[in-house]
């Protein structure tokens, strides 16, 4: 299976000076161009032995801090999270031949960030967020329809669900990102945005495909 990739390059001058800028130019053009969850990201997290794992969830927001994404803090991503904050992500857009590559540094975000934000999912999300111990072991999914129903009844339609303790959001503050464009003869564009220091202006770099 291969692909030529045929779209129009990346050139230096073409990259805005934030790459948060920059990323909001791609992100609109993926949307644009009727990119199916163009706010799919994989997120990549490292646990205490070294080793890793990745999971694709979705992109809630982003400006000049950073990444943020929602999750519970007792799944394998949050415990690991908890061990080494250090994250990747990667949005990948086939249609348009572009992925953005992400490294950085994993916090939560404050209660009422998080708050803001349950309430606006719709109903049967914010119970499913209580019904799931993400990534424990269930004997079948029996048992997690039974909790939903439970606390469907608990909170019908119109009932105000409260926010699980152990559930929130993550901001990933970027140290490094990188845009690449699929070209021709696998000769792609790969430009990478980095911090010298902390809160010190971004360098680019163009980088060997």
């Amino acid at each position: 299976m291969r692909r030529h990739y045929t779209a129009a390059g990346l050139a230096e001058a073409d990259l805005a000076e934030d790459p948060m800028d920059q990323f909001g130019h791609w992100m609109a053009e993926a949307a644009g161009a009727g990119v199916d969850e163009a706010n799919a990201m994989v997120v990549s997290t490292v646990d205490q032995r070294g080793q890793p794992s990745a999971r694709t969830v979705l992109l809630k927001g982003y400006d000049r801090r950073g990444f943020v994404f929602y999750s519970n803090y007792g799944s394998r991503k949050g415990a690991e999270l908890a061990a080494n904050p250090k994250v990747s992500l990667l949005f990948l857009w086939h249609p348009l031949a572009r992925q953005v590559i992400v490294t950085g540094v994993a916090e939560r975000v404050p209660a009422a960030e998080t708050e803001a934000y349950f309430r606006s999912r719709p109903h049967g999300s914010q119970l499913g967020a209580w019904a799931s111990e993400q990534s424990r072991p269930v004997d079948d999914r029996g048992e997690l329809e039974q909790r939903y129903a439970e606390l469907e009844r608990r909170y019908p339609p119109g009932e105000p669900v409260p926010v699980p303790p152990f559930w929130g959001g993550y901001r990933v503050t970027p140290t490094t990102v990188e845009f690449w464009q699929g070209r021709a003869n696998r000769l792609h564009d790969r430009l990478r945005y980095r911090r010298t220091a902390p809160g010190a202006g971004w360098q680019t770099v163009r980088l060997q495909p």
